[in-house]
């Protein structure tokens, strides 16, 4: 048995990673975890499907997947993104960004709101405001930024900038799948907002050199955190 009570699946050993800037912001994130490639895809695929599940086997949702491709891959290309703020909530409240994109963040509320963010990948204060939002914030270092409002405690957001090539977010079958992938190794990230340890995310390697689909399961070992401040449903949340 691993320290710190975790479980294996197999002879593969998840890595815990730190992300820059995660443990100053004081996030809650990451979670010790099982890992384990489908039954024959020791060599994974043109195609990948990652499951994340709870200890009872139960599925997890709104989980972000980052797959980091083999040299030569091309980073996903910066976009302009938006972020609204409409009935005293963050809309989308998570959204996936590669390096050097922009987001804007008009205020679509009869109220007045105030972005901020403290998170060292990105610090920014765009002060009280209605209607017409500043200009675009730039993010140009990878990692998680929250997003809050100095006016609502119970308005939280995030963005998870990356620059890794293929992104997405588990379904509520705790399912996320990509296909036409080159061969090569490849790096798998899997983060959720309510991950309890601070300052980590799940990491695993893994090869893909022929055409066979392959599936990769992650298996938590301890609890998500309770839901955060608010009683609005979240993107990441079970109901």
């Amino acid at each position: 048995m691993p320290r710190g009570g975790e479980e294996w699946v197999g002879n593969l050993r998840p890595r815990a990673k730190v992300w820059a800037g995660f443990r100053r912001a004081g996030l809650a994130s990451g979670a010790l975890a099982a890992l384990a490639l489908g039954a024959g895809s020791a060599c994974a695929a043109a195609s990948l499907t990652v499951m994340v599940t709870r200890s009872d086997g139960t599925p997890v949702p709104g989980a972000v997947v980052l797959l980091h491709g083999p040299p030569g891959s091309r980073p996903a290309a910066p976009a302009t993104y938006v972020v609204d703020q409409v009935n005293l909530t963050f809309t989308p409240d998570l959204t996936v960004v590669p390096v050097g994109s922009s987001v804007t963040f008009p205020n679509s509320d009869a109220v007045s709101h105030q972005v901020y963010s403290f998170s060292p990948a990105r610090r920014f204060q765009l002060p009280l405001y209605r209607g017409t939002p500043y200009a675009p914030v730039k993010f140009d270092q990878a990692g998680i930024v929250t997003l809050g409002c100095n006016i609502h405690d119970d308005m939280i957001a995030y963005l998870v900038v990356t620059d890794a090539e293929w992104s997405g977010r588990t379904e509520a079958d705790g399912t996320w799948a990509v296909s036409n992938l080159p061969a090569g190794e490849f790096r798998v990230e899997v983060w959720h907002p309510r991950f309890r340890e601070l300052a980590t995310t799940i990491e695993k390697h893994l090869a893909i050199a022929d055409a066979t689909a392959g599936k990769l399961d992650v298996h938590l070992t301890r609890p998500l955190r309770p839901e955060p401040l608010g009683h609005k449903p979240r993107s990441w949340s079970d109901y």
